[in-house]
């Protein structure tokens, strides 16, 4: 029975061969002719790492710290942009017919050419590695220089770049604080100024002067009611006795102690010097303003009672003129001790407005220290940049021009294809024999009729029917064999290459290699 069926499925086969070789060949063929005719392609590779700060940061911290993964994240970014890939595609010339090709077709076959890879990890060095693939060695090792340029370019600008974004970021801070605090000094100023009579330094000398001050004036009421007193009983003598010879005179005002005192001098001087002496002029000056002032004084009040008594009269005018005195300085103490009053109750307010113009200042004045701090640290940090002293990304291994072409393996590609078109030949053949229903076979009878045949007859064939098939059977493997390689080749001469057809076709389908 496995005899049989194996003679069945070889007949089969043999049946279908011409399908088998069709299919077999073509993709055969096409696959060599393409493994032998793709151009050679040369890859360059160079290798980055990211090294660690000259300075550590416990001495000096750049302010430009990104962690190594993410920078060398950044930098593969802003490589591959469109911009950098045209630019460096149409100064070298890196493509085939790149002439005939858009922008975004160069863009997009550049970025196919560069094979970027990043390692790195926990106490683990970053590294990078980039390859890129060309036609030739040079062009492949140029590309990368041009690559590495631009790494290192960007890596020292976006450094730079942050380190003094922040040294000017601070410094227009530092500046921005400091006049805010010039002005809060003067709005302070101003302040103290407006109300010079009320600040809380000065309370105690103001609570001082308060108390002394009612003690002033505690003190002219009872001088005045001591004058009161002694004009009542002057009055009250003179009534019962008709006399005030017996009383002691009235003390001499200040104006006349002075005025004698300045006589005696005048006398004293001129027993020594003459008439013309500098001195003597002065004193003679001074009394004769003073006589003018004693004459002037008053010498009673409104709508005093004359009594007729020269002697009491005089007294009771020397007893007003006093009390007038007295009223006068009541009343100037009186005003200086309401406003000594009126300044003790607004310093309350005064002290908290202050304290809150105090309170702003200081925390202000905190601000404006930490970001002179900061502005040290920030300017520290950029000339450790700027000196290149901080992380960066530096080469292990330089781009090199390869010797040898790494692409294509063209015994892979030709042999791959092959089996693949066996394969698919072999494929071709399965899927025919399940799509046809027919019967040939007795086993065919019983399962799709439901019958038994009792015996049946195979097709007999006459003299010369199967040299017949034999030959034309060998006839169509030959011109298969042949004919099908040599077209296959015409069109990847003549027409276009292969290799540009399947991508074409690939494209159309919407299939990337």
């Amino acid at each position: 029975m496995a005899s049989t069926n194996l003679r069945y499925y070889r007949s089969i086969f043999i049946r279908r061969l011409p399908y088998f070789l069709v299919v077999a060949t073509v993709i055969s063929a096409a696959s060599i002719i393409i493994g032998m005719s793709l151009p050679p392609s040369y890859v360059s590779r160079m290798t980055l790492i990211v090294e660690s700060p000259q300075i550590p940061d416990e001495l000096a911290a750049s302010t430009a710290r990104t962690p190594a993964q993410e920078q060398l994240q950044v930098v593969e970014q802003k490589l591959m942009t469109r911009a950098n890939l045209l630019e460096i595609a149409n100064k070298f010339q890196v493509l085939e017919g790149q002439d005939e090709m858009t922008p975004d077709r160069i863009a997009q076959a550049m970025r196919s050419r560069t094979s970027i890879r990043s390692s790195g990890g926990l106490d683990q060095a970053a590294l990078m590695t980039i390859n890129f693939e060309a036609p030739t060695g040079q062009k492949a090792a140029s590309v990368l220089n041009e690559y590495l340029t631009l790494i290192q370019k960007e890596d020292v600008q976006s450094r730079t770049g942050r380190a003094t974004q922040t040294l000017e970021f601070f410094e227009q801070e530092v500046s921005r604080l400091n006049q805010e605090l010039a002005e809060r000094s003067a709005r302070i100023l101003a302040f103290k100024t407006e109300n010079v009579s009320a600040l809380p330094e000065s309370l105690d000398y103001r609570l001082s002067q308060q108390s002394l001050m009612q003690e002033r004036l505690a003190q002219l009421e009872r001088e005045t009611v001591s004058l009161q007193e002694q004009r009542r009983r002057l009055v009250r003598i003179f009534e019962t006795t008709g006399q005030v010879g017996g009383l002691r005179g009235p003390a001499l005002t200040p104006e006349q102690k002075q005025l004698e005192e300045l006589r005696s001098e005048l006398n004293n001087a001129l027993a020594v010097y003459s008439a013309d002496n500098p001195r003597v002029k002065m004193l003679q000056a001074r009394i004769t303003v003073l006589e003018d002032q004693v004459r002037t004084a008053p010498t009673g009040d409104e709508g005093q009672e004359v009594t007729g008594n020269s002697l009491l009269d005089v007294q009771l005018a020397e007893i007003s003129a006093r009390q007038k005195v007295l009223d006068e300085q009541k009343d100037s103490a009186r005003k200086q001790l309401a406003r000594l009053t009126e300044s003790i109750e607004q310093t309350p307010t005064n002290a908290i407005r202050l304290d809150e113009l105090q309170l702003d200042y200081e925390n202000l004045q905190l601000q404006y220290n930490t970001a002179v701090d900061r502005l040290s640290r920030a300017s520290t940090g950029e000339r450790i940049e700027v000196m290149s002293r901080g992380q960066r990304i530096s080469v292990i291994e330089p781009p090199a021009v390869p010797s040898q072409p790494d692409k294509p393996n063209r015994a892979l590609i030709a042999g791959g294809g092959s089996v693949f078109g066996i394969l698919a030949g072999l494929g071709l053949i399965l899927l025919l024999e399940i799509l046809n229903k027919s019967i040939r076979r007795p086993e065919d009878l019983v399962s799709k009729l439901g019958i038994a045949p009792l015996a049946t007859i195979p097709y007999i064939t006459v003299d010369g029917e199967n040299s017949h098939r034999r030959t034309l059977r060998i006839l169509g493997v030959i011109i298969i064999l042949i004919g099908i390689p040599v077209a296959v080749y015409a069109v990847h001469t003549f027409y276009q290459p292969l290799d540009l057809l399947a991508d074409r076709i690939m494209d159309k389908i919407g299939v990337r290699w």
